[in-house]
């Protein structure tokens, strides 16, 4: 039997070779069956367990589209089949929605900040003003005074006048030697090397302070939101969340190792290099098989996409790590398998291709548990980080036919599944969610069918209807009407042979029903009829007060839809782009993994204006200088810019930065024209600051009687009835 092992990383390497890892089943083609045996036997489970999901989904495709479903009944009589897609609308709208506030700022809405108390790095640092001795970072923060306080090593023994040095480990005194606070700062402490005032703790007043934790947060935040762009993220998310509106759910995978060419040179001449990057892309719901017990990602055992590829993208797998070349030939010798589903026929209207069937390959991707005996019995060994627990082992595997295309162990660490499933409306008893096209499901057919009802009706009501009395007429005509027709009559009395009959038109109720459907329809998806543009609002919408109210529900409801976004995918993914710097990336600056992703679309809900204001007035609360130490100053002042539509990275300074511009400025201040409390001393005078008179401009003094010099108004003394310059006088 061939020796079987598993790779602890799915990462190019070229001093590796591509084939070391793969579990080459091909000596024992027993053993081989048994794996790919058990792979179908877990789809065919996860195929139908879905199968209800299914008909919902394709039910929703339906009516996005206008197509009426095969179930539909018409009526013998009944000549129209118009549909009226207020459920595309509605999807669009909603759709709109959720991409409207995700995105409106062009940015990723994540951001990782450092935990309430962070460890590996100080939470908080600051710039004394007297320069701290090595080792002396601690009684920098000791209260002024000879006692200090409970704790600190200084207590006075029974019957001592001062403190007696605490003796230290020697470990602790050689990182004191080195500086206690180096060792504190994590990932920055090149950083501050040459801080030679920097202190660790809280900052007194007028102090500066930082926090190395929240920068080494703000650096990683960088680095994810480079990553994001790199991998075009908004453009895949949007496919997602799409899907996510229609069917109620969406599905996201990644972030996954993918090699990026990136272009440079060197010396003016062309050096491309490879760079691993992580990237992820969206997957169809359609294609996306989880295990059907689970209600979540969390608690599912595998999860199974099933590829659908033509024959160039199936030997092109040959150049991606790991993979079994000699397998992949297999299947492209054997020619295509691909089977398709009962549903594929309205999905991808391949109808007019007789051959579209057969020019794809069916390709499962497993990602999931294996039983850890099984894997023993076939000399399979896995790491002890990828194992759950003792009976099972997280492993990817690809199929084809009968073929293992690619045999690893799962590269994450901690073992996750790589996808992210988000719902529009949560259901708490299944893993897919409830979408748009659904929950207006009723209300489309109430318009479909008075609006059908209608349009015949008119057709009806808008032509007469004749009466033949053919008795009285000469036999052999044709009973065809049209202008100029003659009939001959040959007995009876003259108009009772031809008699047109009109019939009532009931279309005026039809409509009226239609309306009350299609508002149905706006409480059934709480997506009211005026944001996606209905004109002719009626009652509280007339108003600006009303409409305000329509806005504001609207808001409601929508933010529930972001909240699950936000818990769902956001936060997941954001932590998985974290673990992947922190597993694979070696330039990421900052390795610290006592971070918190923070997912921020519900916050986007928010009205700007209203937002904006808040923050406003929460910094001009800072001003006061007894307050603004309780205060994040730099993160208000971003969320600030944020909330503007401005990107704060573009304008706001970090902390040194902003403390070389403060030298700047305080250079170009100009000099205090009102004096300083030194020069009021000196000259018996106290500044305007602090109380005293203001020094008058010239020809203002008190007893200038016109006070015009100045041009101020009020200051000289009022003229005298009777005096010059009283206006009042009459000579």
């Amino acid at each position: 039997m061939a020796d079987k092992s598993f790779l602890d990383t799915d990462t190019d390497n070229d001093d590796l070779d591509e084939t070391e890892g793969l579990i080459n089943l091909d000596d024992d083609r027993e053993d081989s069956n048994s794996i790919v045996g058990t792979i179908k036997a877990r789809f065919s489970d996860a195929e139908t367990g879905r199968r209800n999901d299914e008909v919902r989904w394709l039910k929703s495709y339906k009516n996005y589209r206008g197509i009426y479903d095969s179930t539909t009944q018409y009526r013998n009589n009944e000549r129209s089949q118009v549909f009226i897609k207020i459920t595309k609308t509605k999807v669009l709208a909603a759709y709109g929605q959720i991409i409207d506030i995700l995105f409106a700022n062009s940015k990723f809405p994540i951001s990782v900040e450092a935990t309430p108390m962070p460890v590996g790095i100080d939470e908080f640092a600051h710039l004394s003003k007297q320069p701290v001795q090595e080792g002396q970072e601690d009684d920098d923060m000791a209260p002024e005074g000879p006692y200090g306080f409970e704790g600190d090593g200084k207590e006075l023994l029974p019957g001592a006048l001062q403190a007696t040095p605490k003796m230290e480990p020697p470990q602790q005194q050689q990182q004191q030697q080195e500086g206690p606070l180096a060792a504190n700062l994590g990932g920055l402490s090149d950083k501050y090397k040459e801080a030679t005032n920097l202190a660790s703790g809280p900052s007194r007043l007028g102090e500066p302070q930082i926090s190395p934790a929240s920068e080494a947060a703000r650096i990683m935040e960088k680095c994810i939101h480079d990553q994001l762009l790199d991998t075009n993220a908004v453009t895949v998310l949007r496919h997602a969340i799409f899907e996510c509106a229609l069917l109620g759910t969406g599905i996201i995978k990644g972030p996954f190792n993918y090699n990026k060419v990136i272009h440079n040179w060197e010396e003016g001449e062309y050096v491309p290099f490879d760079r691993t990057v992580p990237r992820i892309e969206a997957v169809s719901c359609w294609d996306f098989y989880p295990d059907p017990s689970a209600t979540s990602l969390e608690d599912a055992d595998y999860v199974i996409q099933r590829h659908r590829l033509n024959r160039e993208q199936v030997r092109d797998l040959s150049n991606r790590p790991f993979f079994n070349k000699e397998a992949i030939n297999h299947v492209l010798d054997s020619g295509p398998n691909y089977e398709e589903k009962y549903y594929e026929t309205t999905l991808y209207s391949n109808d007019d291709d007789p051959n579209y069937q057969g020019s794809r390959f069916e390709i499962f991707e497993y990602w999931g548990t294996l039983d850890a005996k099984f894997a023993e019995e076939i000399g399979i060994e896995a790491p002890r980080e990828i194992k759950k627990n003792d009976d099972s082992i997280q492993v990817n595997i690809w199929i084809s036919g009968n073929e293992i295309l690619r045999f690893v162990a799962n590269p994450f660490l901690p073992a996750r599944i790589p996808y992210q499933a988000f719902p529009y409306e949560l259901n708490p008893y299944q893993l897919f969610g409830v979408g748009v096209a659904e929950n207006m499901e009723d209300s489309q057919m109430l318009m479909n069918g008075h609006i059908r009802m209608a349009i015949d009706n008119l057709a009806l009501a808008g032509n007469l209807v004749f009466d033949i009395d053919e008795t009285q007429l000469v036999p052999g005509q044709t009973m065809d009407v049209y202008p100029g027709k003659i009939f001959r009559r040959q007995s009876g009395v003259t108009g009772t042979a031809v008699n047109g009959i009109k019939f009532p038109s009931t279309a005026v109720e039809n409509i009226q029903m239609f309306d009350k459907a299609r508002q149905l329809s706006d409480e059934q998806t709480g997506i009211p009829s005026i944001i996606h543009g209905q004109t002719g609002v009626s009652g509280t919408g007339r108003t600006a007060a009303g409409l305000s109210m329509l806005m504001s529900s609207a808001g409601l409801s929508i933010k529930t839809v972001i909240k699950n976004v936000d818990d769902f995918l956001l936060k997941p993914l954001g932590e998985a782009f974290f673990q992947w710097n922190m597993q694979f990336n070696e330039r990421t600056p900052e390795k610290i993994g006592d971070l918190e992703i923070k997912p921020k679309g519900t916050s986007a809900v928010i009205q700007k204006e209203v937002r904006t204001q808040r923050l406003t007035a929460l910094l001009q609360t800072v001003a006061n200088p007894m307050l603004a130490p309780f205060i994040k100053i730099p993160n208000l002042i971003r969320e600030l810019a944020i909330s503007q539509d401005i990107e704060p990275d573009e304008l706001v300074n970090d902390v040194n930065d902003a403390a070389i511009f403060a030298e700047i400025l305080k250079g170009l201040m100009p000099n205090d024209k009102q004096g300083t409390s030194e020069e009021a001393a000196a000259t018996g005078k106290q500044p305007a600051s602090m109380g005293g008179a203001r020094e008058l401009p010239a020809g203002t003094g008190p007893n200038d009687e016109t006070a015009v010099g100045g041009g101020g108004i009020g200051i000289g003394s009022a003229p005298i009835a009777g005096e010059a310059g009283f206006t009042g006088n009459i000579n």
